[in-house]
């Protein structure tokens, strides 16, 4: 019989008291020989009941691990947690997430038949109350989210990045760990860095999760904001691994920008900001009405909103990145953890 892999996930936490115990029960409920496994949870200096929830559980289940992160940030948490974990595979899992029980045995299993050099699920948004439910729908819908297949694939691909990835510990070995440089988009940044280095990804379906989207439309905007904002780093540090659905909501924004400026200085500038509005109305519209069917009519009037905050905050937080960041290209540097 063939030997399990050492697996150790690594949990980033700063306030999660309103999700941390369902991911936890989720972890130590894996069909996985536990003696194969760790997980170390890395609290961020949380000010609410997180480690008090997660204290509960450490008498029981001598593989889960609590350790502090003075400094707050995730790539932090997981660079530290990596120079400490035993796993030969070693991944990521997301606080807001509840795992399936087989969760890490289809990740091993993935890992091992196909070569890849990083696996994980698809992105699968789950959430409760109207408007959190409506987000949960853009997010796991191709109008909100692009091409990005990892949101919502129903088969085995090859992806650019991928939700919750896990690696062999030779991955991080050879190309470093997490940028401490990024305050978001830093696993996208590590698969960027990854692919760069000839590496391979591979989004399985059978690799199951769920996660709990943000709940209010102020902090989906600020979410995607920051997506954006620092995704110009990412462009910055790897363009080439930029793909085209990432430039679609900031070259909106900045057409509807000019449009308006048009229409102030000029008579028919009203023309084109009429086209340019009017097509993305029509669009979102439509994908709305298409969703709204298929999973509820009660969602319709959130649904057009909530499309709108996703690719107007984005876009604008990437152009606000682009100002911020204008002295920086060609700036491949950050803060990397070598191992």
């Amino acid at each position: 019989m063939e030997k399990s892999e050492f697996v150790t996930l690594l949990v980033a936490m700063r306030n999660e008291e309103a999700y941390i115990d369902k991911c936890i029960s989720s972890l130590v409920t894996q069909d996985y020989p536990h003696e194969n496994y760790e997980v170390i949870i890395l609290d961020g200096c949380s000010t609410d009941n997180s480690l008090r929830i997660v204290e509960e559980y450490l008498p029981q289940y001598p593989f889960l691990k609590l350790v502090n992160n003075p400094r707050i940030i995730q790539a932090a948490a997981w660079n530290m947690g990596i120079e400490q974990s035993q796993g030969s595979v070693i991944g990521i899992v997301s606080a807001h997430s509840i795992l399936a029980t087989d969760y890490v045995s289809n990740l091993v299993e993935t890992i091992r038949r196909t070569g890849a050099d990083m696996v994980g699920g698809p992105t699968v948004a789950s959430s409760t109350g109207l408007i959190a439910e409506a987000i949960a729908l853009a997010l796991n819908s191709p109008f909100g989210v692009g091409n990005a297949k990892f949101h919502y694939t129903t088969k085995e691909i090859e992806v650019d990045t991928v939700f919750m990835g896990a690696c062999y510990r030779q991955v991080y070995e050879k190309i470093g760990g997490f940028d401490e440089d990024m305050v978001r988009n830093q696993d996208d940044e590590f698969s960027y860095r990854l692919r760069e280095s000839g590496g391979r990804i591979i989004c399985n379906p059978n690799i199951r999760s769920s996660y709990f989207n943000r709940s209010n439309l102020p902090g989906l905007w600020r979410q995607y904001f920051q997506y954006g904002f620092y995704k110009v780093r990412v462009l910055q540090k790897h363009p080439h691994q930029m793909s085209m659905r990432q430039f679609v909501p900031p070259a909106f924004v900045l057409s509807l920008i000019a449009s308006l400026i048009l229409y102030v200085i000029l008579p028919w500038g009203w023309i084109l900001l009429a086209v340019i509005a009017g097509s993305y109305l029509a669009a979102n519209l439509t994908a709305s009405l298409i969703t709204a069917s298929r999973k509820g009519w009660k969602h319709l009037w959130l649904l057009p909103v909530t499309f709108a905050i996703l690719h107007l905050s984005y876009g604008l937080g990437f152009l606000s990145g682009l100002v911020k960041f204008w002295n920086r290209w060609g700036d491949k540097t950050g803060k990397v953890s070598h191992f």
